[in-house]
């Protein structure tokens, strides 16, 4: 097979397009999910943060 035939059939080829598809799809979701737990984890941090002052508070008086 020739170079050049090879390259068309690469080209035409379209079960890679979806692998790849499906592999942006995959990334997107996980950029999703890291975001939100990033902001979750930031907002539990100051809940605990403020329970836990709250007990210190409790425990000096």
């Amino acid at each position: 097979m020739k170079v050049a035939q090879f390259i068309q059939k690469f080209i035409r080829d379209e079960e890679g397009v979806t692998a790849i598809e499906y592999g942006l799809i995959a990334a997107l979701i996980a950029v999703v999910i890291i975001a939100a737990v990033s902001l979750v984890g930031d907002k539990l941090i100051a809940v605990f943060n403020a329970i836990s002052d709250e007990l210190g508070a409790a425990t000096t008086r």
